[in-house]
């Protein structure tokens, strides 16, 4: 299931404007997260939820994205413990 995140990310209006704000991240670090999830699991032919750790400390954080062709799209985020 590779999936390549060096394609375009297209966040949605309401992942960028609530959780990349409320995280401080900026297209970079999301790249850099999404590369260091420590788990993905596909929940639809295109759909999958990806946990990530990103920084020390960090509380843990689940990104939905669909992988099309020829960019990802990040749907919505989620944070936990």
């Amino acid at each position: 299931m590779p999936i390549d995140f060096d394609k375009t990310l297209r966040p949605s209006k309401h992942f960028r404007n609530t959780w990349m704000r409320a995280w401080d991240w900026d297209i970079y670090e999301l790249r850099k997260a999404l590369k260091e999830a420590y788990k993905i699991d596909k929940v639809g032919k295109q759909k999958y939820e990806i946990y990530t750790r990103h920084g020390a400390g960090e509380k843990s954080r689940k990104l939905i994205i669909v992988d099309y062709p020829d960019e990802i799209f990040i749907i919505t985020g989620t944070e936990g413990k």
